[in-house]
């Protein structure tokens, strides 16, 4: 019996050392470093927007579908708030994540339409502003793989035992995370081709 403090004080020490609290904590943290860094693409994204649809509105002002089609994407994804708890509410991480695809979409049939146009596929301007685009849609690729990464390890730390337990205790949940088959819609940056020649 006079064991029994020291045996309690060993089981303790044992399980909180190895309850995986301190983990839990560093990968929520690297989880919300990581989805700062996938927004900041993303809005670095859209602020290229307005002007890569002014600059081939001035070449091809007849695709007005094309045009609206954009501003409306981007439009849509101004309208979610990406708040950090955006990363706790899975319904909301989806349609951040549609938004965005959306987004993408429309700006692939905006380069699409540039193929069109010799005069504006040569324009400096032009060219510039996809190539930025082209590195953006880059930078997101490589943002949003260090978020899955993240959530990863922090989702197999809330649902291994006995790191489990604490997750439990603490109010830990699984977090969501960019979807495979969206992975395919939203990763692939638009097709820029600068091999074909320009003929006037």
């Amino acid at each position: 019996m006079r064991y029994f403090p020291a045996v309690l004080g060993l089981v303790l020490s044992l399980f909180l050392t190895g309850c995986g609290y301190n983990t839990l904590q560093s990968t929520d943290e690297q989880i919300k470093a990581s989805w700062s860094e996938v927004l900041n693409q993303y809005q670095r994204r859209a602020d290229l927007v307005p002007n890569l649809v002014n600059t081939v509105k001035g070449f091809a002002a007849q695709e007005q579908a094309v045009f609206l089609g954009v501003t409306q994407a981007r439009a849509q994804v101004g309208s979610i708030q990406a708040t950090p708890e955006l990363i706790n509410d899975p319904e909301a991480f989806a349609k951040f994540q549609a938004a965005q695809g959306q987004l993408s979409s429309a700006l692939s049939r905006l380069l699409v339409v540039a193929e069109n146009y010799p005069q504006l596929k040569s324009d400096v301007v032009f060219r510039d502003l996809q190539a930025q685009l082209e590195g953006t849609e880059n930078r997101i690729t490589v943002a949003r793989n260090r978020y899955i990464q993240a959530v990863q390890e922090y989702n197999v730390t809330v649902r291994s035992f006995p790191s489990n337990l604490t997750a439990m205790m603490f109010g830990f949940n699984t977090k969501p995370n960019f979807s495979v088959e969206n992975e395919k819609a939203i990763a692939t940056p638009p097709a820029v081709n600068f091999d074909k020649p320009v003929t006037e």
